[in-house]
């Protein structure tokens, strides 16, 4: 089979890269995908590693909890167990991701019909797709939380379908759990304003039509995987700003059971008909929110055929609590989104960075905007409100710092809501939010609220009273030298100035640190003053000569 020419990586290219950056583990052996696999990989995340230390993990030596060796590897976290990783996917350093979306977004590229496909070197369907070990018994889809999970699960999808009346596609990264060899069942998120493919869903059944067609895609080439899990605005199809980030048109070829176009280079492509007029219980399952999704009605699918290339590689993504490599792929991308629409849509002046906290809050709860010290409070309550409804399920918590704060350090930021925020005048509370993404949901009927808070600081302040950055520098240095523990400095770690500050003070403490705090003693003698309460504030260059 002739393959057509492109210019981006595809799976198997992508974990070559991997390897070759020392970012890619090859496990070679015996791992059950059921009580294994994902608690294995899940260790890098809740073990106490940095994330720069974080890797990709390759099973090649796969069981069930019954013993069954399967023949398709599968690897975990090669999208984006860290920033590191995803930036070999993106072909960018990390610091131009973000710039490199914003491209893409706005160029996006149209997708190139080709005839023949490495995705379809290989077909099952019929009666191959009927009975235990065949069909999607055949793929060795893990259990992603074992103990509360009740069915391996596909999470690293693409899963597209097709607006019944414009024909524009949609391809989000949605769920779907293993029912038997030729039936799964997707639950398309009812996220605020509803998921693409959902509404897709709600078309067809206006249409008084019984069956959706849907293509659920393992192993895109990244460039295409990033997009799934990215809510983008509706209407727009996935494939062209996956083309905008790849900077050339994304191969794609027809489905060989449905009317959709899917990509040429992926892995694996499910084919099949999602039933519009019943539904099926589906979950409980370990959900991105930090929570258990517990078991509700979701959408039946019934598999027509599977493709796949002769070699195929199965990706998992490791998802639950943050951090986890669904939120690592989510945050890298949605941060420039938040910062793009404060700074171009809404003409914002001062904001530097928008940041989605990770850890537990799984990013959509707690969202912190960087600003220039010094911009108007108008600006900064422009942007609180900005951010915090920008999309429907972010920001129930946002608040605003300066540049010095480091949004991932919680201290820090309990720092800034400590000695810069008043409650009385820098805190609001916004009612009529809906709850979201998580253990609780909107279609519940309970409301939520917001809570939008100002900690920048509103004037000048004294240092932070760390040793300057030389000094700490020059010591750990000497840590180093002594063979200590390794250090993984988080900011701040080091003093700088706030504003309150001067030049004869900077003066006085490079005396000192020199050994001529004599000095400074007989100046301080030479300024003695009759006749003043303690504590009354005394600045040298307000000083009486």
């Amino acid at each position: 089979m002739s393959r057509p020419r492109r210019p981006y990586p595809d799976l198997h290219e992508h974990l070559k890269a991997l390897k070759a950056r020392g970012l890619l583990l090859q496990i070679d052996r015996r791992i059950d995908k059921d009580s294994e696999l994902h608690p294995l990989v899940r260790w890098q995340f809740v073990g106490g590693l940095a994330e720069a230390d974080r890797k990709a993990f390759l099973f090649t030596n796969i069981t069930d909890g019954r013993g069954r060796r399967y023949e398709i590897p599968v690897v975990v976290g090669a999208i984006a167990a860290n920033p590191e990783i995803y930036s070999v996917g993106m072909r960018t350093p990390i610091e131009e991701i973000a710039a490199k979306w914003q491209r893409a977004l706005a160029g996006p590229i149209p997708p190139r019909l080709v005839e023949t496909a490495i995705c379809q070197e290989v077909v099952v369907e019929g009666a191959q797709l009927q009975g235990e070990g065949k069909g999607l018994d055949l793929l060795p889809i893990p259990i992603s939380t074992p103990g509360f999970d009740s069915a391996p699960t596909l999470t690293a999808t693409n899963v597209i379908t097709r607006d019944p009346e414009t024909g524009v596609q949609n391809m989000g990264t949605y769920r779907a759990a293993l029912k038997a060899s030729d039936r799964l069942v997707v639950r398309m998120a009812t996220r605020v304003g509803g998921a693409g493919g959902y509404l897709h869903y709600l078309a067809y059944q206006k249409r008084g039509e019984r069956s959706m067609p849907c293509a659920i895609v393992l192993g895109c080439p990244p460039f295409v995987a990033f997009i799934g899990p990215q809510k983008l605005p509706i209407g727009i199809d996935e494939i062209e700003v996956a083309g905008g980030l790849a900077g050339a048109p994304i191969n794609v070829v027809r489905a060989r059971t449905q009317p959709l176009l899917v990509p040429a280079e992926s892995e694996i492509v499910i084919e099949g008909l999602i039933d519009t007029e019943f539904v099926e219980p589906e979950a409980p399952f370990g959900e991105s929110h930090g929570h258990v999704a517990l078991e509700e009605y979701n959408m039946p699918m019934r598999v027509t055929a599977i493709t796949m290339r002769r070699d195929p590689v199965i990706p998992s993504y490791i998802s639950q609590v943050a951090p986890s490599e669904s939120s690592v792929i989510k945050r890298v991308a949605y941060e420039p989104l938040f910062l793009s629409h404060l700074e171009g849509a809404l003409g914002i002046r001062g904001v530097k960075r928008v940041s989605l906290h990770e850890p537990l809050t799984g990013l959509l709860r707690v969202l912190i905007v960087t600003l220039e010290k010094g911009t108007p409070r108008t600006e900064v309550w422009r942007a609180l409100y900005g951010a915090a409804f920008f999309k429907g399920d972010c920001g129930k918590i946002t608040i605003a710092v300066n540049e010095d704060i480091a949004p991932e350090n919680a201290d820090a930021l309990l720092w800034a809501l400590a000695y810069r925020a008043n409650p009385a005048e820098d805190i609001e509370i916004v009612p009529h939010r809906g709850q979201g993404h998580g253990p609780k949901r909107e279609q519940e009927g309970e409301e939520d609220s917001t809570l939008l808070i100002d900690a920048t600081m509103k004037a000048d302040m004294p240092p932070l009273a760390l040793p300057k950055r030389e000094y700490m520098e020059r010591a750990k240095a000497i840590w180093e030298e002594l063979g200590l523990p390794a250090l993984s400095p988080r900011p701040p770690w080091h003093g700088y100035s706030l504003g309150d500050w001067l030049p004869e003070w900077d003066a006085a403490a490079l005396r000192a640190v020199e050994g001529l705090y004599l000095e400074n003693g007989r100046l301080s003698e030479a300024r003695r003053r009759r006749g003043l309460k303690p504590e009354t504030k005394f600045r040298p260059d307000k000083a009486p000569t």
